[in-house]
């Protein structure tokens, strides 16, 4: 892990650096997001189809061990989300039973007390992280931190130019909350909401159903009411 943090901040690319990571700590999928003040967090990048997926469901949510631990700037660490208690996380139970992904491990990228991000790792099988393979996600974690920092603004972390796509997404979400924001004469915030809204009643992820209002092959109605907020969680699996 030595080894991938110093690739992280020597190279341009972050996208084979993290890769390397994902396979040091025999996870399925890694994945990178940052604070954003109109939706919580923002997708930074995903190694997989696996990570991508549940990245983009609790951006849909709006809840799960990611939101939690930007929130806290604490490490949340999730052996088994089938046998999580319904009531931390309502949304995402519910979504369980048809998900691949059954660990989930996050690590906040963090200065002092303020979480600028999360690293999350993510098992198709459930199993905890041995001591080993903590310590080197706390230290990537740390490099990520370190990098951000260094740049002065999340946007400009190093990308890896042969792997856009999750940045293209990244942006195609921006583009349709400030056009549903200005179709709705609603706040940003307010257009993130009911973006989320539209995307879970449909079933599809937040980055289609963005992309097809950026296309404009879909316009949100006026009355389309947003989610209600999230219940207080108890934070005991």
């Amino acid at each position: 892990m030595a080894e991938v943090v110093h690739l992280l901040r020597e190279r341009p690319g972050v996208g084979g650096t993290v890769r390397r990571a994902a396979a040091a700590l025999d996870v399925d999928g890694v994945a990178v997001s940052v604070a954003a003040r109109t939706s919580g967090g923002e997708i930074l990048w995903c190694s997989g189809d696996t990570s991508q997926r549940f990245e983009d469901l609790q951006r849909v949510l709006g809840e799960g061990p990611g939101p939690d631990c930007l929130a806290d700037g604490t490490t949340v660490r999730v052996d088994d989300l089938a046998r999580v208690r319904p009531e931390r996380w309502p949304a995402l139970a519910a979504e369980v039973p048809g998900q691949a992904v059954r660990a989930v491990f996050c690590f906040p990228l963090r200065i002092g007390a303020i979480a600028l991000g999360v690293l999350t790792a993510v098992r198709r099988a459930p199993g905890g992280l041995t001591d080993e393979q903590s310590d080197d996600a706390l230290a990537l974690a740390a490099g990520l931190t370190t990098c951000l920092l260094e740049r002065g603004d999340p946007a400009l972390l190093p990308r890896d130019d042969s792997d856009p796509l999750p940045f293209l997404q990244h942006a195609e979400v921006h583009q349709a909350t400030g056009m549903v924001s200005v179709q709705l004469a609603v706040p940003l915030a307010e257009a993130l909401l009911r973006l989320r809204a539209h995307a879970y009643s449909s079933g599809r992820t937040l980055t289609d159903t963005a992309r097809d209002i950026v296309a404009r092959r879909l316009r949100l109605a006026p009355d389309t009411d947003p989610p209600p907020p999230a219940a207080d969680k108890d934070r005991t699996p």
